[in-house]
């Protein structure tokens, strides 16, 4: 299955405390684009995990190249170095089994230059997305369009009678578009 370019990012880096948390920003950045928010918080820590190992066990000179692959069912997380020893999960919380509580299926692959640390989580392609009405912006003016039928019934309350309810407004037309 081919990967549309939209939906991969790759980059190649040299690992240190800031350039983690720069790429926390752009990671969540692209799940937001890619409408996969509810991912944001376990994929950035797993990424954090998987970076932090590689500055502490391959160092800090080293380069290492991180990807993001979305299929639309699944989104597949990568972290390439070229550091010889291969990880070992332990069961002490931290490293390969924290990455392994935050996702669905994770592994490691030698290669000719170092090792791939990944892993996947079910990301399925949101079917419907709500479009909800967002607040407006400080400082910006919002032009809405006035209503098509402004209904005013200033009498149903007192044409009511004691205890009764008042009668509902009948709903408002829309103007036909010509």
């Amino acid at each position: 299955m081919t990967v549309p370019l939209d939906r991969q990012y790759l980059v190649e880096l040299q690992v240190s405390a800031e350039r983690v948390s720069q790429l926390r920003r752009i990671i969540a950045a692209h799940l937001r684009h890619w409408s996969l928010e509810l991912h944001i918080r376990p994929v950035c820590r797993a990424v954090e995990e998987l970076l932090t190992n590689v500055q502490r066990h391959v160092g800090d000179d080293n380069t290492c190249v991180l990807e993001l692959r979305w299929s639309g069912r699944h989104l597949t997380v990568s972290v390439a170095d070229n550091g010889a020893d291969m990880p070992r999960l332990l069961h002490e919380g931290g490293g390969l089994s924290r990455v392994m509580a935050l996702s669905d299926s994770w592994g490691t692959c030698r290669t000719a230059e170092g090792k791939v640390v990944w892993f996947t989580r079910y990301a399925q392609e949101p079917q419907h997305i709500a479009l909800v009405p967002l607040p407006p912006l400080p400082g910006v003016r919002e032009f809405r369009r006035p209503p098509a039928v402004v209904a005013d019934f200033p009498d149903a309350e007192a044409a009511a009678p004691a205890g009764s309810e008042a009668p509902e407004p009948a709903p408002a037309q829309a103007p036909a578009l010509v």
